[in-house]
């Protein structure tokens, strides 16, 4: 009998990961979503079951995750904790993408006393990103540093923002206004958010622009480097674009009263640069990360590198973004049904590195994809 699989949430990435679960052929696929229009876009590509819901309530994801063997969640953040923890209570394993800002800890008492697991942070970073970092780091003796660069971009640059997003803009201002934490010669640090811009040249891209996010999230606990930071990467010119939008307070979530009534600008922004950022079909774009470790081996310092450059699927149409954040959620439900993860409570994807085996499936399964990873290493 096939395993049910539900997944919540039917944007460019979840819907994404439920078609390519459904044509696995070994899983019951049933999405769900607010949206029916998005519900529709994915049943007329892959068979699957759909159901128009509303994810804000944690009644009807209970509801939802009790007819699953496993939910995968790709909610946008602000909802991604509350529909963790009700996929939990209903007794059911989750794999989730939906990069919440709460401590996904918190729920990891819940999850051991289900007998459960839960996989969070499981996209492309946080995710591949530390699943990268902690294997290399592995690899060398002692490691000491970490940096790990990563953008969607749209290959066409156009005036004003020179930006598209796959998935919602609300979620892509939570990274402009979020503390950045990382760690600096042993010490957690934070500063704000599009800090520390600087311009980085990488293969097959050219120049962009990084700063500062706080994608490490949870490596700051399963990582012991002294120097380890996250950046997003741009096209130039971006970065003080949404600097002066926020420090304006166009990004504020405290109500302003206008002619007609309290409206909170992060909403109305969000409203107008929905059809800026909008990621139309057709669109093309790519994702670059670059994922480096250094530190010592074999006496002599050591820098282990990782280079990730995916396009638009030009068969398909799918979308880099959709692609490297929705495979490793699709490789982790499928090694959860082979029982390759073994672990109980909240687990962030980096761990799988803990594991060759586990870590060799989601490289290899992802090579197979056509998500290339390229190694290289260098010696001072």
């Amino acid at each position: 009998m096939a395993k049910r699989i539900t997944v919540l949430g039917g944007g460019m990435v979840g819907g994404f990961i439920a078609r390519e679960l459904a044509r696995d052929g070994r899983f019951a696929v049933t999405l769900a979503d607010r949206d029916r229009e998005a519900l529709d876009r994915s049943a007329k590509r892959q068979a699957m079951r759909t159901v128009e819901a509303d994810l804000s309530q944690a009644a009807v994801v209970r509801e939802l995750a009790a007819g699953a063997d496993l939910v995968v969640g790709a909610v946008p953040g602000f909802l991604g904790y509350k529909t963790v923890e009700a996929a939990l209570d209903a007794g059911r394993n989750v794999v989730d993408i939906s990069f919440f800002p709460e401590d996904p800890y918190g729920l990891d008492a819940l999850a051991k006393e289900r007998g459960l697991v839960a996989v969070v942070d499981c996209g492309v970073m946080p995710g591949l990103g530390g699943m990268l970092g902690l294997h290399m780091a592995r690899r060398l003796e002692r490691a000491e540093r970490l940096l790990i660069q990563v953008g969607g971009l749209p290959v066409e640059r156009r005036w004003p923002t020179e930006y598209k997003a796959p998935f919602s803009p609300i979620d892509v201002i939570e990274e402009y206004v979020r503390p950045a934490r990382f760690r600096q010669d042993g010490r957690i640090v934070t500063k704000p958010a599009l800090s520390d811009a600087e311009l980085v040249d990488l293969p097959g891209v050219g120049t962009l622009e990084s700063f500062n996010t706080d994608g490490l999230r949870t490596l700051l606990t399963t990582m012991d480097l002294p120097d380890m930071r996250e950046k997003t990467l741009r096209w130039p010119g971006h970065i003080d674009k949404m600097r002066m939008l926020r420090d304006l307070g166009f990004f504020r979530d405290e109500p302003v009263a206008t002619r007609s009534g309290a409206v909170r600008p992060i909403d109305l922004t969000a409203q107008l640069l929905f059809k800026e950022w909008k990621l139309e079909q057709g669109t093309q774009e790519l994702t670059v990360m670059r994922v480096e470790v250094e530190g010592e081996r074999g006496g002599a310092r050591t820098t282990l590198c990782c280079d990730l450059l995916d396009r638009t699927d030009p068969v398909t149409g799918d979308s880099s973004m959709a692609r490297t954040t929705g495979w490793p959620a699709v490789i982790a439900a499928q090694l959860f049904f082979e029982a390759s993860l073994t672990w109980k409570g909240v687990v962030p994807a980096e761990r799988f590195a803990e594991s060759d085996a586990v870590f060799t499936a989601m490289r290899d399964r992802l090579g197979g994809f056509g998500v290339g990873l390229n190694f290289s290493e260098s010696r001072a």
